[in-house]
């Protein structure tokens, strides 16, 4: 039996992909041999060493603002004019506003900027993409792969940071919902759930005097994880070996107990 976790002749559009889990999942994927093509929004440094590190047959950074529904068209149709085709999107870009703010004290912008960029831009990512994928000749059953990254706190809440949960809560329901609806065309639809990972976006909280030990409390194996460690399960959703696999939402977390 061959590699059977490669991503050979296959092309892949990560977003949020110059750090985190997305700089990790384009590295992985570059390595199973996808073509794959990456959005940044600010960090073209970061962004510029990734390609370098991949390499520029196989590895492409387009900056992009993915807040609403306006910049998600322009992105695939780069994906597709660089590579002729689209056959996996990783939707993985998001916010996490990382103060305390109590219901009654969240401002309208703050709720709207989190909607905008955690859920308005994947709708519009996916509508898109799924438009592709079905339009393109395929060998087999399979037209692509669609993978949302949610989090644990879509599943159990986040106290002080509802606005964010609600996203992360609302992309398990679009999972469960297109997945019904795209495998017939041979779309995969599947979500991963992070718990606690060492990244940019949490490592504020992570920092933190006696916010890091009551993270870790809850967490039976008594660590963050890794980018690289959510990575592997999203490549795995996009191989041959999860082929009966779709509408799934594959928590990593480290055994934290999900509430509810």
């Amino acid at each position: 039996m061959g590699l059977v976790l490669s991503l050979s002749n296959k092309v892949a559009l990560v977003t949020g992909g110059s750090r985190g889990i997305g700089r990790a999942t384009v590295r992985m994927f570059s390595l199973a041999g996808a073509k794959v093509v990456f959005n940044y929004q600010k960090q073209e440094k970061a962004a510029a060493q990734l390609v370098n590190e991949c390499g520029e047959d196989s590895c492409t950074a387009v900056e992009c603002d993915l807040t609403g529904t306006a910049t998600a068209q322009s992105l695939v149709d780069r994906t597709v004019a660089r590579h002729g085709r689209l056959d996996i999107l990783v939707a993985n870009h998001g916010i996490w506003p990382a103060e305390d703010v109590e219901i009654r004290n969240m401002s309208d912008e703050q709720w709207r900027r989190t909607m905008a960029v955690n859920l308005d831009s994947v709708f519009a990512l996916v509508r898109h993409t799924a438009a592709r994928m079905k339009q393109q000749a395929t060998n087999g059953a399979t037209r692509g792969h669609i993978v949302l990254i949610s989090s644990t706190s879509g599943q159990r809440g986040e106290a002080f940071h509802a606005d964010y949960s609600a996203t992360k809560g609302a992309l398990i329901s679009l999972t469960k919902s297109l997945s019904s609806e795209l495998i017939r065309d041979g779309i995969y639809v599947n979500c991963v759930a992070p718990g606690w990972v060492d990244t940019d976006m949490s490592r504020p909280a992570l920092n933190q005097a006696g916010t890091r030990e009551a993270i870790l409390a809850t967490i039976p194996l008594g660590r963050v994880g890794k980018p690289e460690e959510i990575a592997g399960p999203i490549l795995f959703l996009c191989t041959p070996l999860a082929g009966f696999i779709s509408g799934e939402v594959l928590n990593v977390n480290g055994g934290a107990v999900l509430a509810g």
